[in-house]
């Protein structure tokens, strides 16, 4: 049995009001991924902006901290 299959065998197995519990949970995990998406490409699209920035001679000092 693969995992998803035990998973839904367990969730299925759970009463109504637990099951409820559940998908509240899976909501919440997918939203923290959507989340942790969302900034990970915001970090990536403003990457280059910033390099333009703090790559220069005067920044240099705190470079070798």
């Amino acid at each position: 049995m693969s995992d998803a299959q035990t998973l839904m065998a367990k969730i299925q197995a759970l009463p109504a009001s637990r099951i409820a519990e559940v998908e509240d949970f899976i909501d919440l995990i997918i939203a923290r991924e959507l989340e942790a998406a969302l900034v990970r490409s915001a970090t990536a699209a403003s990457s280059p902006a910033f390099a333009e920035i703090w790559n220069n001679p005067d920044d240099d000092v705190y470079d070798a901290a």
